[in-house]
């Protein structure tokens, strides 16, 4: 009887404990992806980077060695954050001298476009020179955890256009770190690597991160991979944290982020300072050790991408803006900028400037879920639209050896025009056994420049799809069922819709829109959340039934 009662008990206890787990389970599933992190990944102290020693002396002289080549991608960082490309947070006391200056010292390139509205496709875009969907990177990988409470966190009934949640997709969604870019892809370091560069790449990867998809096997000599997304720790003295609470995907950020990096796939550890400072510390010493060879560094940075997180030091600097998700926001451009300027100046002190192309962009535009209403003016829409405030990015390079200072290009430009331009740098070529998107800038950029032919760009995301020929932009929509046709000659600000006044055109490009786009592969993963986007409001703002959206799949 004794062991009966016990077994009751013990079955009591286990029920109680389930309906426990049952009843907070939105809680328990919002939090299982940092548990599961800490598990499987405990972050040891901090380590100093081994970075490999390259010549202590020049063996080929400066002037005669094919240039260094550095791309710094910043993340979700607006047109209008910097300054060049209009009044970005100069009103404020935060101007972006840094970047400015890469456009004083060379190119900016007025109409230079993201490869996506969102950062794996665009980032894929730009290691290969290709549109990613020819190789089914079409979607930006989501971690199963937010798959699995997306639905719960969305359901506001203040909200217009629900999200839709597939969750037979969600059930069988592949293990997040498997998704990503195919090793069977050329990229931009396995190119450089091949005319003898020391490659190396600091910072956000999300091209997938199992062994096969990782930068060490994608041409990467050496990489400190950011594993996951925390600034600091949120506790930490060092940070001020910003909280959205109107946002779903801030909600889900800030329990399962984990602040911690590793070296050539070994243990995590965590850095010692603030992300983007840490970061650009390792760039800093990546360009000391490789001064004397051809090198290729790609500094991906997290910021300004949520959670937002300034280091305290430049959130002080800006105590004259009295609201404080401005102030958090505009002190990471602050601390964005002021890495762009470090690099420069190391490339100074190295001597090692005049023979170094810099390039400098972000993977999107910026998103409306951060409630700042101004980050991509005068542009409409955001990230994860095909508006022009979600494509349309800062974009400028420079290289004194062939560009010439103060140039203002005025040509559509794209991430896929990067990887040629790079190659072509470098005395290399393309590969001739696939079809490659991007074209080579440099005959554009020289003291004699050619003139560039018209040619269309595209964008796509499952069913929403979008393309720019010669000053014709046209975005197509499955849900809701619509076609925006803009003249961005007249109308650069996308407030016009000509799709009922010009249908001629529009046929003409949804017939090229549609041939370009037979005969693609289908996604490498499936999309299992498709969510509406305000085109011209922020996410704290509530939407009204006459409001223009879009759906955008993930």
């Amino acid at each position: 009887m004794k062991r009966i009662h016990k077994l009751g008990l013990g079955l009591l206890i286990l029920a109680s404990l389930g309906a426990l787990v049952y009843a907070n389970r939105i809680y328990v599933l919002e939090y299982s992806l940092g548990w599961y992190t800490d598990i499987r990944h405990p972050r040891g102290p901090y380590q100093e980077v081994p970075w490999v020693q390259g010549p202590l002396t020049e063996a080929t002289p400066l002037a005669k060695r094919p240039p260094n080549i550095i791309v710094i991608m910043a993340d979700d960082l607006g047109i209008n954050d910097v300054s060049t490309h209009g009044g970005g947070h100069t009103s404020e006391g935060v101007p972006t001298p840094h970047i400015d200056s890469i456009a004083r010292d060379g190119v900016r390139f007025d109409q230079g476009y993201a490869g996506s509205a969102v950062c794996t496709v665009s980032r894929a875009a730009l290691m290969t020179g290709r549109y990613p969907w020819r190789f089914g990177v079409e979607f930006t990988p989501t971690p199963g955890a937010m798959a699995r409470v997306a639905g719960e966190l969305y359901s506001d009934p203040k909200r217009v256009h629900p999200v839709m949640i597939d969750k037979v997709a969600a059930k069988d969604a592949k293990d997040f770190n498997d998704l990503g870019m195919p090793d069977t892809e050329i990229t931009m370091a396995e190119a450089l690597k091949a005319q003898g560069y020391h490659t190396m790449h600091v910072g956000k990867w999300h091209l997938g991160s199992t062994k096969e998809m990782r930068p060490n096997n994608q041409g990467f000599d050496e990489t400190v991979f950011m594993e996951s997304g925390l600034y600091l720790p949120q506790k930490d003295a060092r940070v001020v944290n910003s909280k959205q609470d109107f946002d779903p995907i801030d909600k889900f950020l800030w329990p399962n982020m984990r602040f911690g990096v590793s070296y050539n796939n070994g243990k995590w550890f965590e850095p010692n300072k603030y992300l983007t400072d840490y970061f650009t510390d390792e760039a800093v010493n990546a360009i000391k050790r490789n001064k004397n060879q051809p090198f290729f560094l790609f500094l991906a940075h997290w910021g300004v991408h949520t959670p937002l997180q300034a280091s305290k030091e430049d959130y002080d600097a800006l105590a004259h803006i009295p609201d404080h998700r401005r102030r958090v926001y505009a002190a990471m451009v602050r601390s964005v900028d002021r890495s762009v300027g470090r690099v420069l100046k190391t490339l100074k002190d190295e001597g090692i400037d005049d023979n170094t192309m810099v390039v400098f962009m972000s993977d999107n535009g910026a998103p409306g879920y951060i409630g700042i209403p101004d980050v991509n003016q005068p542009y409409r829409g955001w990230k994860l639209t095909f508006f022009e405030g979600g494509i349309r990015v800062p974009y400028v390079a420079k290289w004194p050896a062939h560009i010439k200072a103060g140039t203002q290009y005025q040509q559509p430009i794209s991430n896929i025009d990067i990887m040629p331009t790079v190659v072509a740098a470098a005395g290399g070529k393309m590969a001739t056994d696939r079809p490659i998107d991007g074209v080579n800038l440099l005959p554009f950029l020289s003291a004699n420049p050619t003139a560039q032919a018209q040619r269309p760009l595209f964008w796509r995301d499952g069913p929403y799809r979008a393309m720019r020929h010669k000053n014709w932009k046209l975005i197509s929509s499955e849900i809701p069922a619509k076609d925006w046709l803009f003249n961005l000659s007249t109308d650069p600000t996308e407030q016009v819709n000509l799709a009922m006044r010009e249908p001629a055109k529009l046929a003409e490009l949804k017939a090229e829109l549609q041939a370009h786009h037979a005969n693609m592969p289908p996604p490498r993963w499936a999309s299992f959340i498709k969510m509406s986007v305000n085109i011209d409001k922020t996410l704290d703002q509530l939407d009204g039934p006459g409001d223009e959206y879009t759906y955008w799949s993930n």
